[in-house]
């Protein structure tokens, strides 16, 4: 077994030691992580500038670029085998809803699973890396559990992609499991408009809205009741639902 880990909180980060301990004696783990902090850069690739890589002394691989560049590059250098699994986080706060979007760790995990590998995402709920341990020991779980009792009608020839957010409290690792679906969240909040000591304007981007769909199934809803979120993700975003509207729109049969 291979495994690869990326984040988008940087080598740095608490949240990918915790989860290369966590992996400890599952196999051949290699690391390929953001060189700095690259939260909320969602699915970018680095098209206009070269990518620099380096090595940590504890043998990460940092990369100048945004999470799913790090495993891009590990999935087309030939500097490593291809993995059989690849892991994301742990993150440093919540991924549910429409944060997924932007997420920097979903979207390593994602990089993974559209190089045809199973992935999956962690995230802590809560910011502050409290109960990082039992995070940690959570993801190992997780990890074992699907590794040895994948869904039935999961081959290894069809990759996954789950999102697994994990309540920031010292029992989770005794929590039950739930999968969900994502939830929805309201518009951010307004942008934050600041003047620095040269009378400069610039703007902060505003932080995300609070729930609005959060109901039973969700993924928001698992978590508010202490429970380990696991939502199944697709790339698929087509609106299946409306595509014989837009058809008769166009005059197509």
């Amino acid at each position: 077994m291979r495994i690869l880990i990326a984040n988008d909180d940087g080598y740095l980060a608490p949240g990918i030691t915790a989860l290369v301990k966590a992996c400890e004696g599952l196999g051949h783990v290699d690391v390929f992580a953001p060189e700095r902090n690259a939260s909320g850069t969602s699915n970018a690739l680095s098209l206009h500038q070269p990518l620099s890589l380096h090595t940590a002394s504890n043998g990460y691989r940092y990369v100048s670029g945004t999470p799913s560049d790090c495993v891009h590059l590990a999935l087309t250098s030939g500097l490593i085998p291809k993995p059989d699994l690849v892991l994301s986080g742990i993150n440093n706060g919540a991924n549910m809803g429409d944060d997924t979007l932007y997420s920097g760790t979903v979207a390593a995990a994602t990089e993974g699973y559209l190089f045809g590998v199973p992935s999956i995402a962690f995230s802590l709920t809560d910011k502050g890396w409290q109960h990082l341990d039992v995070a940690a020991r959570v993801a190992r779980k997780v990890v074992e559990h699907v590794l040895a009792n994948a869904p039935a009608n999961e081959s290894s020839t069809r990759p996954w992609l789950l999102n697994v957010n994990i309540p920031a409290q010292a029992d989770a690792d005794q929590a039950p499991w739930v999968i969900t679906r994502l939830g929805r969240r309201h518009a951010s909040f307004p942008a934050v408009a600041q003047t620095n000591p040269r009378g400069d304007l610039f703007y902060w981007i505003g932080s995300a809205g609070e729930a609005k769909e959060d109901g039973e199934g969700t993924d928001f809803h698992a978590v508010r009741h202490g429970r380990i979120s696991i939502t199944p993700l697709q790339v698929d975003m087509t609106d299946h639902q409306r595509l014989p509207a837009w058809r008769g729109w166009v005059g197509q049969k």
